[in-house]
């Protein structure tokens, strides 16, 4: 579940030493982890260790259960935030129209500036398996028209039928 799975309250601490932090925010300094578990206990809360790693490790006086679901919140509105870079696919032919050629280069420079990455493929059928060189030269244009704002990851590569190329934004 991430980091509120890891937190350890009251009886789970295992140190005997811990820098308490009380319920308002003040630093009370080091006591016992039996202090803290009273003075938790007297305000009727909870001795959460907020800094395992720090030594001695610092623990706080507060109500466990907001305290990991605020934890919780934090994490899945930083998942929210997150950019999900995919790959996306763009099929031609190596006898492609210039009006198709062009359509299929603006969605491209779309994907690109989305953030994701873009296989390009081109699909040999039939005779076309003999005229190889006209899917290389139209890889080799799609890279030339979008050298400003595409870097190539894989160079182009004969696949079976398919020639591929993969671009990522620069």
């Amino acid at each position: 579940m991430g980091i509120s799975s890891k937190l350890r309250a009251n009886k789970e601490i295992k140190v005997d030493k811990i820098r308490l932090i009380d319920f308002e925010g003040n630093q009370v300094g080091i006591v016992s982890k039996k202090e803290g578990l009273e003075l938790a206990e007297k305000d009727n809360l909870d001795l959460v260790e907020v800094a395992p790693e720090a030594n001695p490790p610092v623990c706080r006086i507060i109500d466990y259960g907001k305290y990991k679901y605020s934890l919780d919140k934090k994490n899945k509105s930083g998942k929210k935030k997150q950019k999900n870079s995919g790959m996306k696919e763009i099929k031609m032919r190596p006898n492609i129209g210039e009006h198709d050629y062009n359509f299929k280069i603006k969605h491209l420079g779309n994907f690109l500036k989305d953030g994701n990455q873009v296989k390009i493929t081109i699909m040999f059928k039939g005779r076309e398996m003999n005229y190889i060189d006209l899917g290389r030269r139209l890889l080799e244009r799609i890279i030339k028209d979008t050298n400003e704002i595409a870097k190539v990851v894989k160079e182009p590569k004969l696949e079976g039928r398919n020639m591929t190329l993969v671009l990522m934004p620069k």
